[in-house]
Formats: structure tokens, C-alpha cells, sequence
């Protein structure tokens, strides 16, 4: 008698049709996964998972109405995700969601079975996964490490060793060392998650590390001139430099 082997229960969240149709295929001709139902839309993904539980998720970043992070973040378990896009931008964020891959498109079987060899080694390792929300800092514990890409490496950076923060449209970009490194969330959304004692905003498009400021003098009758540890000068906003003033500056 043949024993049958469970098979790792998966959904596809796509919002592109060629692109869904290329998964659902390779999903299908791979014999470890069962394909349990497909989703173009960030809500309807979220409402498909949720409701299917699968073990693992094929899931695109760029999605309409939410995207595959906001996803992910929202579910009410941990399954195990693979991201896939066309873009990179986003590959930081994903592995500090916890993603087993990132799948770059257009992407072909050698690179998806090497997805699928990294899903079973997760799938073995960890039997309760902690949901996301438990992975990520919770309000009012601030991060102490980020990850960032250097030269095609996931590499980790102290929070207290980043001089400044520059807003640039969805990123920040990180000055620490005379480095930058770019990380893909607003500055508003990652200052909640650092410690409002050491980092302070001081205009819509920077944020400093009070212990990296060196000096702070009159810009104009509103405005400080803030110098940081790197030699860059950094003019805070009239309401910046009034919290400033507000610490005894």
C-alpha cells in the first residue's frame, strides 16, 4: 500500500495575468505543492489567505488597493511567503519580514525550484512560526538593528551608529561612516520604530542622531543650522527648530 505525502498547501497572488499564469503553472508542475487558489488583488489576497490558511504564498509586492508587505503584515498567521517583482528596491524589506525568497521577475524553473528548496528547509525548521506582528518591534520598543543590501549581501546596521536620515519619496536613505544605504519605507513610518531620545525629526526630509549633532547655530531669525558628526549641514524647518528649542537648544 501506498502511503500518499502531504503536500504543502500554496496560493498565488498575482496581480498580472501573464505573470499569474507562469506561476500557477510552475506551482502546478512542481508534485510538493497544491495549488489552492489565486488572488490579482491586495485585499481579495489578504481575505483568500486568511480564509485558506495555506502553508506557503507566492506573493507580488506591487499589487492594487495593498500591496504584498501591507499583506503580510496584516494576516492573522505566519505562513511561509515567497515575494515576487519586477523591481529590487524591495528585497531588504521583505527578508526583514521574515520571506524564505525573493523572486525576481521574469524568473524560470531553475530559479523557482531553488525558491522551492529554501521553502522546505523553513517548512522543517520551524514547525510555529511566530505571526509577523510578533517578528516586528512593537509600539514602544524601538528597533536596534536594520537590514540593509551592500554589493548583493544582506547586511545588518546598529541604529545608534546612523548619523542622519534623508527622505526621499518612499526611502530613507541611512548616513552613517560616510556610507548611505537605502531602505524602502517612509521616514515617517520609521521613525515610530526608533527611539525618539536619540533620533529627532528636524524637517520633512531629515532626521538626526542628537548624538552625531555636533553643533547647532542660528540659520536665520527662524531656522537652526544643524552640523552632524560627518560634516553635513543640515537646516531645520521652523517648526523643527522650535522642537529643538524645546530641548534647551
Amino acid at each position: 500500500m501506498t502511503i500518499p505525502v502531504s503536500r504543502i498547501t500554496t496560493v498565488c497572488c498575482e496581480d498580472e495575468p501573464l505573470a499569474r499564469s507562469h506561476l500557477c503553472e510552475l506551482i502546478a508542475g512542481t508534485p510538493a505543492l497544491e495549488l489552492c487558489g489565486e488572488a490579482a488583488y491586495g485585499a481579495s489576497a489578504l481575505a483568500l489567505i486568511a480564509r485558506l490558511r495555506p502553508q506557503l504564498v507566492f506573493l507580488d509586492i506591487r499589487m492594487p488597493e495593498l500591496d504584498g508587505l501591507s499583506v503580510l503584515a496584516r494576516l492573522p498567521y505566519s505562513p511561509s511567503v515567497v515575494f515576487t517583482t519586477a523591481y529590487d528596491a524591495h528585497a531588504v524589506q521583505a527578508f526583514e519580514l521574515g520571506a524564505v525568497d525573493y523572486l525576481l521577475k521574469p524568473f524560470g524553473r531553475e530559479r523557482f525550484d531553488l525558491a522551492m528548496t529554501r521553502v522546505t528547509r523553513a517548512l522543517a525548521a520551524a514547525d510555529d512560526i511566530p505571526p509577523v506582528q510578533d517578528r516586528l518591534p512593537t509600539t514602544g520598543t524601538p528597533v536596534t538593528r536594520l537590514f540593509v543590501r551592500e554589493r548583493g549581501r544582506i547586511v545588518p546596521i546598529v541604529v545608534r551608529d546612523i548619523e542622519w536620515l534623508e527622505a526621499e519619496d518612499d526611502y530613507v536613505t541611512l548616513h552613517l561612516r560616510g556610507k548611505r544605504h537605502l531602505l524602502t519605507i517612509t521616514l515617517a513610518s520609521l521613525m515610530e520604530r526608533l527611539d525618539p531620545r536619540q533620533f529627532f525629526r528636524i524637517h520633512r526630509s531629515h532626521a538626526v542622531n542628537l548624538d552625531a549633532v555636533v553643533s547647532m547655530e542660528a540659520y536665520d531669525a527662524g531656522r537652526l543650522s544643524v552640523t552632524m558628526r560627518d560634516g553635513t549641514q543640515l537646516t531645520a524647518s521652523r517648526s523643527g527648530t522650535q522642537a529643538l528649542r524645546q530641548l534647551g537648544v
